[in-house]
């Protein structure tokens, strides 16, 4: 049996405040449209109903997804009739219809809600009212209300879609959502458990109610590689992560030529897709010729701070006949562990050898590989 969504998004929602109606709105990255409309993404037909002056914004939040766009009417069941009457050409057997607002919605309400139209002509999600009921008048209870028998609503509602269409072009108006149309019609619709993470963004704080929600469980995590290489040349000592190695000669380069940081720098750059060294520090610029690569190191970490990530570790390995590595590295890495802000023990810098194979092994230089890690929550 085919299923269809209609996503009702043609209100103005001034109530949640903002310059932009509550559906444009960004939450944790993406406007609440576009949350909505993903998770429906695993059904063949999705129409979306809007108000005429958003069509640009709802064409470019869209993308590949399956998604026709219609303009609404003032009111929502006029929106859910024009959506109705989009799928009329090739109508599906079954239609779901959710308020755009309700950006958490699950994959498991949505299937419990189609999988209930098997049985009956309609199903809904609800959860049963837990909390006490009053009456009041001027900021004053005035009575209480039984319980018993109260659901608080949600969306999606489905239908099987003749029905649901034909119990809206007979509808008077001013119904509260689709149920009550559908009841109008004497259509039975069942009560699916709905969720409370199913909130619906009405008010300011529910935006932050649905950003914890939507990213629950879920870390942007990046690996980022950084390679390096740098020769002999002059010199007494070599800068290696910060630290100076005494040597019979020094690494040449249009900085300090540290090998080591140099890697970790474009390991970070890496895992941001932020280029290398060279794209932030240009080495046609006179300003960087000699310049400490603490400069670069410390430019990355606080790029990535700025973009909200922790850097979870990094692990260096250094290639290299001579210097021995061996001897400094406790103190290399409590030097990029102090640049970089981190925990020495999410510092690993390591040496190895190539066997006296290639220009490392012909000791004519070093070499070094970086990996790093960074987390978003």
């Amino acid at each position: 049996m085919t299923t269809a969504a209609i996503i009702v998004a043609a209100g103005r929602g001034t109530r949640a405040g903002g310059e932009l109606p509550k559906q444009w709105r960004d939450v944790s990255g993406k406007p609440v449209a576009r949350w909505t409309l993903e998770a429906f993404a695993h059904l063949p037909r999705i129409v979306m109903v809007i108000h005429p002056d958003d069509r640009a914004r709802a064409e470019a939040l869209c993308g590949a997804l399956p998604v026709t766009l219609v303009e609404g009417a003032t009111d929502r069941a006029g929106s859910v009739r024009a959506g109705l009457a989009a799928l009329a050409d090739v109508p599906p057997e079954r239609v779901l219809i959710h308020d755009v607002a309700r950006p958490c919605v699950s994959r498991g309400v949505i299937d419990a809600v189609e999988a209930a139209l098997a049985t009956l002509p309609g199903a809904a999600p609800a959860l049963a009212v837990t909390d006490a009921l009053w009456t009041g008048a001027e900021d004053r209870v005035t009575g209480t209300r039984d319980r018993g028998g109260l659901y608080r609503a949600q969306t999606p509602q489905g239908f099987r879609y003749a029905e649901i269409a034909a119990a809206h072009a007979a509808h008077p108006g001013g119904a509260a959502d689709d149920v009550e149309v559908a009841r109008a019609a004497g259509l039975d619709v069942a009560i699916v458990p709905g969720e409370e993470r199913n909130l619906k963004i009405t008010a300011p704080d529910d935006f932050d109610r649905a950003a914890a929600l939507l990213t629950e469980g879920r870390m942007d995590i990046r690996l980022g590689n950084g390679y390096d290489v740098h020769r002999f040349g002059e010199g007494d000592h070599v800068v290696l992560c910060g630290i100076k190695v005494p040597h019979g000669r020094g690494l040449q380069g249009h900085s300090d030529a540290d090998v080591g940081m140099h890697a970790v720098t474009d390991a970070l750059y890496g895992a941001m897709a932020e280029g290398d060294i060279g794209r932030h520090f240009p080495p046609s610029d006179p300003q960087w010729k000699g310049a400490a690569s603490e400069i670069f190191l410390r430019h990355a970490v606080e790029l990535a701070r700025s973009k909200g990530f922790t850097i979870s570790n990094i692990d260096l390995t250094l290639v290299c006949e001579r210097p021995k590595i061996g001897p400094h590295a406790a103190v290399m890495t409590a030097e990029m562990s102090r640049i970089m802000g981190m925990d020495a023990d999410r510092v690993s810098i390591k040496a190895t050898t190539s066997e006296r194979l290639g220009f490392t092994g012909r000791e004519e230089g070093i070499a070094a590989i970086a990996t790093a890690t960074l987390v978003k929550p």
